[in-house]
């Protein structure tokens, strides 16, 4: 891979991994839309994982808390007491319980093959205007007035089982999480939140399940290429965090929802000419 194409690719998944807007189909359409060869699932998870890295370092004070819950889960005893009055053991046992769903239909999916028949353009470009229309509603419709303290079993898994759409290309994992955080009532920004961090176990499972794959090739340019590619995509993804949620602070998911729907009917313009 050259180095704008690896510049590329990473800032595209750091930009749109936390953005409601579907990190995996723009990192399918890079290449439909510049003929450049397919960058392929090894590269698509190591700009991931610079995006687990933006996540843990943004959310410093979660990483923290969430860490000791594990340790205490495990039987720590100081680990337990440290967190005793705060959110993170019912956090901790949400984020698994919303985990679930996707790693077991995810797993399905990649050892059937399945996954792969659904990167193409007018995927992308059906979940871009559908599940953008759904975002607007739920955020339209959605209360505000719940915070992550009262993330219980029942919403997390909604989420969680929600969370199996962004399987589907052009869904947005981010997108399809917020949706049904907001369709329960979570605030935006604790949507965004909850959505954020149940992106740590996703993102480090898949960086599991397919980093053998650079391991197992001992190619020095693939491991010098995720490298770079993991790095800036963290760099990309602390400055988009930032965006959100900052402007999630005083505004709505409707910027996000238009231009999904551009995006989508692009697309399809693009489609239907014959261009891609």
């Amino acid at each position: 891979m050259t180095a704008l194409h690896i510049f590329v690719l990473a800032i595209v998944q750091g930009i749109t991994e936390f953005l409601p807007i579907s990190s995996s189909g723009h990192l399918i359409l890079v290449p439909v839309l510049t003929g450049w060869p397919d960058q392929g699932l090894t590269m698509d998870v190591s700009v991931h994982v610079g995006t687990l890295v933006a996540v843990l370092l943004y959310f410093r004070e979660d990483t923290k808390g969430l860490t000791l819950a594990t340790l205490g889960t495990l039987g720590i005893g100081p680990a337990r007491r440290a967190i005793a009055g705060t959110i993170y053991g019912k956090l901790f046992w949400a984020l698994v319980i919303a985990t679930i769903p996707v790693v077991i239909v995810g797993f399905a999916l990649k050892v059937s093959g399945a996954a792969d028949l659904m990167r193409n353009a007018t995927v992308i470009a059906t979940t871009s205007i559908f599940f953008g229309i759904l975002l607007y509603v739920a955020d339209k419709k959605g209360a505000t007035e719940r915070a992550l303290d009262r993330m219980a079993i029942k919403p997390a898994l909604v989420i969680g089982v929600a969370q199996v759409l962004s399987l589907i290309p052009g869904t947005s994992r981010a997108g399809i999480t917020m949706t049904a955080a907001r369709y329960l009532g979570f605030g935006r920004q604790e949507a965004a939140r909850f959505s954020m961090l149940l992106s740590i176990p996703t993102i480090l499972g898949a960086g599991v399940f397919l980093g053998k794959d650079i391991v197992e090739s001992g190619d020095p340019i693939i491991w010098a290429d995720a490298a770079i590619g993991a790095g800036l995509s963290c760099l990309a993804a602390l400055a988009a965090i930032h965006f959100l949620m900052r402007w999630l602070a005083h505004a709505s998911m409707t910027i996000f929802v238009a231009y999904r729907v551009l995006l989508g009917l692009g697309l399809f313009a693009l489609i239907g000419t014959g261009t891609i």
